[in-house]
């Protein structure tokens, strides 16, 4: 089964279009959702929540159309969610807000809840109203890892969050997706982030998906090309996807496969991938 499916999806708001997205992740897998502010990232995430429907278009969680029904209402107990702003009270402390979530989800574990809050060196008596914007991305966190979900997703969710930080919640995100039925979708800007931790990425530009690729098939299907005018004449037009010129030299999003012997092929990183896609020009 897969955790997540959208197919064909369509929504309008206002000026704003997402037109035909499709993704798919995949039982036991990290799916990361990249693009610029406006692209459509959080409109796809409140569909996958219920929380807004497309115009047209199907949307499937843990087996179970999006949408009012008592079944995805029951289906949402198996879902961890950290949006980019932890929507917390104020007024409680972390130990409080473990009980109120007792209350919510009928598998809250206490206990590995307590064990989060001491992973993260949060304090569990003072009022939320006092954390950082990091302490209370860590305490959301806590959270959504504390009633054995067997979905996250995370929006920004390591936004605000020191690279060592980072770097220890995802190994917890690494270790969470070692279960076969746990999966992981999360939506960053911190592209190197989700280089470490995922198995598929998909680019939103503008409302649609201009890439979605497994992350380990673009270091082979696409290469970085540095050249000058004279070099960039000599190469064959079918390698290039994306070109752009600046700083006295052309950069090219080729093919690998069809890059010839003579040129120096870098790997294309994902920020690459998506500086070339959206603002380069296609030549031929």
């Amino acid at each position: 089964m897969n955790a997540i499916e959208m197919n064909g999806i369509c929504k309008r708001y206002g000026d704003f279009s997402m037109e035909d997205v499709s993704l798919t992740l995949p039982q036991g897998c990290v799916l990361g959702l990249v693009g610029e502010n406006g692209a459509g990232k959080s409109t796809l995430i409140r569909m996958l929540m219920g929380a807004c429907r497309p115009d047209s278009g199907q949307v499937h969680v843990l087996g179970i159309p999006a949408g009012r029904s008592p079944a995805f209402t029951a289906v949402k107990q198996e879902i961890g969610v950290v949006l980019d702003e932890a929507c917390l009270p104020d007024e409680l402390t972390a130990r409080q807000t473990g009980r109120f979530m007792r209350h919510l989800y009928r598998q809250w574990d206490e206990a590995e809840f307590g064990r989060c809050l001491k992973r993260f060196a949060l304090p569990e008596d003072k009022a939320i109203k006092s954390f950082s914007r990091g302490m209370k991305m860590k305490l959301a966190l806590a959270a959504a890892m504390s009633h054995h979900a067997r979905l996250l997703v995370l929006d920004e969710a390591t936004s605000g969050l020191d690279p060592v930080v980072r770097d220890e919640i995802l190994d917890m995100f690494n270790d969470f997706t070692r279960e076969e039925t746990h999966s992981i979708l999360i939506s960053s800007h911190i592209v190197s982030d989700l280089e470490k931790i995922c198995d598929y990425i998909v680019f939103l530009h503008a409302g649609r998906v201009v890439m979605a690729e497994e992350k380990d098939a673009l270091e082979e299907k696409y290469a970085l090309l540095t050249l000058s005018e004279e070099a960039y004449s000599r190469l064959d037009r079918a390698a290039v996807v994306r070109v752009m010129r600046g700083h006295g030299a052309v950069h090219v999003l080729a093919r690998r496969a069809e890059v010839g012997k003579g040129f120096a092929a870098q790997t294309a990183n994902i920020e690459d991938i998506m500086l070339l896609l959206t603002k380069g020009e296609m030549e031929r």
